[in-house]
């Protein structure tokens, strides 16, 4: 970020805290937007869990917004975070014994597996919705299934990209990155002649590894199911999508089979992979690393979106963060109040660029936040929400489809045709039969 630009960017931030409301009632400029009124339970304390950072800033500034919170309505806030697979299944027990945290921050369609035991955010996502130009669509599905109520309060997603070394690229016959699955694999094969090779997660990663895996199968016409929700992974589409991975696989690195979600990060950054998908916080991390060798190889990263397929668009499946609060809360008015504080513009925006866009926010609003265009390799990141599908494509929502991806079906079908344990055929009808469990429910 040049200082001519960062100074600007402060200087915009401090504008829009300068002008933070200081009670618990907002009234806004905007014509169509509602007031905001909610009064928080007196003597109200509040328990947050959510998922652990993969970039330092965003835990800080999280905090320093919460601190914000607990002054302005002195209530108390406890925020406790583990890793991304941890976070679910305390998640459903939470909801299953009724005692937890008050405030869940979890990933993907968890919400769909519990609908009942959560508290109706409707007023809460009107307001913002209204106030900050709307959600994008693809957050119905996830929290608003039935199309009227929302079940939780959308907070974004981790964008992931492609996250490449443009040396490795330009050495291996690449003037640009490939914006199709064809080039993308003739691209795959030169980096691995060349010794610099590429690497995808195989393990039950949930966000590296179901991003790349859905992004394969949807982009060759491949889906789980169909829009009436029956179940059709076992497809010719899905066929070749697998096909393709067969070929693909050779080219990566060893390993991938148990790779979890931090093992690209640490593979990329020890210079033994040159491409993966990913989030921003390689980039993040090696701009602000201690090593200068670390340091040095920033302004070799490059990001592209995700190649489109045989099917003609953008089919890409992202990381998505929703907020639940559980019906059990003694203090829902609190809650609502902690969720659209945290999601105001004076909390949201400073949050976005503090850690370079590591979350695209679920609102609009937020495409105008300076630290999509201040680099442009922040940029693909900023529309990681209007290319994406939701989860359990082409069909509906519901216990289902949240099951089937916890269960990771997609990304173990692909693993076994990947690593030739199974036939792309016998992998597709595992899927399959897998699947039917879920949707036969």
């Amino acid at each position: 970020m040049s200082e001519f630009k960062r100074r600007k960017f402060l200087k915009t931030s401090a504008g829009l805290a300068a002008g933070a409301a200081v009670g618990p009632m907002i009234f806004v400029k905007n014509a169509n937007a509602q007031a905001w009124h909610n009064t928080p339970e007196k003597g109200a304390k509040l328990r947050v869990l959510r998922w652990s950072q993969f970039v330092p800033a965003d835990w800080d500034t999280y905090l320093k917004n919460v601190k914000k919170f607990e002054d302005k309505y002195q209530i108390e806030v406890r925020v406790d975070k583990e890793g991304w697979e941890d976070v679910r299944p305390k998640a459903a027990v939470a909801a299953n014994t009724g005692a937890g945290p008050d405030i869940i921050l979890s990933t993907n369609d968890d919400a769909n597996l519990y609908p009942e035991k959560l508290v109706d955010v409707t007023d809460v996502c009107t307001y913002l919705g209204n106030k900050l130009g709307g959600f994008y669509p693809v957050c119905d599905p996830y929290l608003r299934p039935d199309g009227k109520k929302w079940i939780g309060v959308p907070l974004g997603v981790a964008g992931v990209c492609m996250v490449y070394r443009q040396s490795a690229v330009k050495a291996a016959g690449f003037d640009t990155f490939p914006k199709d699955t064809d080039g993308f694999l003739k691209l795959c094969k030169a980096l691995k002649e060349k010794g610099t090779p590429p690497a995808f997660a195989l393990g039950n990663a949930t966000g590296d590894a179901n991003t790349w895996c859905q992004w394969i199968v949807w982009a060759h016409g491949g889906k789980l199911v169909d829009a009436s929700n029956k179940v059709v992974i076992d497809s010719p589409e899905t066929l070749k999508a697998l096909e393709y991975v067969k070929e693909l696989y050779p080219t990566f690195a060893p390993g991938t089979l148990a790779w979890l979600d931090p093992n690209n990060n640490k593979a990329f950054l020890d210079s033994q992979i040159f491409l993966t998908n990913n989030g921003i916080s390689i980039y993040y991390a090696a701009k602000n690393s201690q090593d200068p060798k670390i340091k040095e190889m920033a302004a070799d990263i490059y990001h592209a979106n995700m190649p489109v397929g045989p099917v003609g668009k953008p089919t890409e499946f992202q990381l998505f963060f929703n907020q639940m609060i559980f019906k059990y809360t003694k203090y829902p008015r609190a809650a609502k109040e902690f969720l659209r504080f945290m999601m105001e513009p004076e909390q949201m925006d400073p949050w976005v660029e503090a850690s370079i866009g590591y979350v695209t926010p679920a609102l609009r609003h937020y495409e105008k936040n300076p630290i999509w265009t201040v680099d442009p390799k922040h940029t693909p990141y900023r529309d990681s929400m209007k290319n994406m599908l939701p989860s359990g494509y082409a069909g509906k929502m519901g216990y289902a489809s949240a099951g089937a991806l916890a269960d990771f079906i997609v990304v173990n079908m692909v693993a076994e045709a990947a690593s030739g344990s199974k036939t792309p055929k016998e992998a597709a009808e595992r899927a399959q039969k897998r699947a039917e469990r879920y949707y036969k429910v």
